[in-house]
């Protein structure tokens, strides 16, 4: 099955011209059948609310109904001009309220129910992280202990063996301080002819 991630502007795009292409095909077939429009909304908005990606899934409940208006004009019906087409776009929305409705509502729990995993999942990869970041804390903090442990004062001895004798470690060695050296004393000579 596909699974598209659609934007809200190409969610609400998907569904006006599904609705529009099926709402031809209903007055083709069936002759404009209202009900027929309204059970092919129920899936065609379950698509949209499932189809839309995370960022935008607030659009789904939104771009619904307007798709469901937008797929009318084909067996809207009405006569008399623009005002006489208008009143049967109207007439049309009237009748089939309970479809849209049933759309809306459809894509609104669907975006709900995707929202609240999205949450959940969101909540534990924070929870791992932290239990991730503690247990690396602990798991430092272990080693630190084990190597301060292990060492004997000053940095001597070897690890792991209890009464071990130090080594000398020249590395480690503790500086002793210098001592000053005193001045230099100005050299007496002894004049030549004595």
């Amino acid at each position: 099955m596909p699974n598209p991630r659609l934007t809200g502007l190409g969610g609400g795009l998907f569904c006006a011209v599904s609705m529009f292409a099926l709402a031809c095909l209903d007055r083709l077939l069936f002759s404009a059948s209202l009900t027929l429009y309204g059970v092919l909304f129920l899936p065609v908005s379950a698509l949209t609310a499932v189809w839309v990606r995370r960022g935008d899934l607030a659009s789904g409940p939104v771009v619904v109904p307007i798709a469901f208006a937008a797929g009318l004009p084909p067996i809207a019906g009405g006569e008399g001009g623009p005002a006489g087409y208008l009143m049967g776009l109207v007439t049309a929305l009237a009748m089939a309220a309970g479809w849209l409705y049933g759309g809306t509502l459809i894509a609104g729990l669907i975006v709900t129910a995707r929202k609240l995993r999205l949450m959940a999942r969101r909540a534990a990869e924070r929870e791992g992280a932290t239990a991730g970041e503690r247990r690396v804390g602990r798991t430092g903090e272990r080693e630190a202990a084990t190597s301060r442990g292990s060492e004997a004062p000053g940095g001597l001895g070897r690890p792991g063996k209890a009464g071990a004798q130090p080594h000398p470690s020249y590395d480690h060695a503790p500086a002793r301080p210098r001592t000053p050296r005193p001045p230099a004393q100005p050299r007496r000579t002894a004049p030549r002819g004595s």
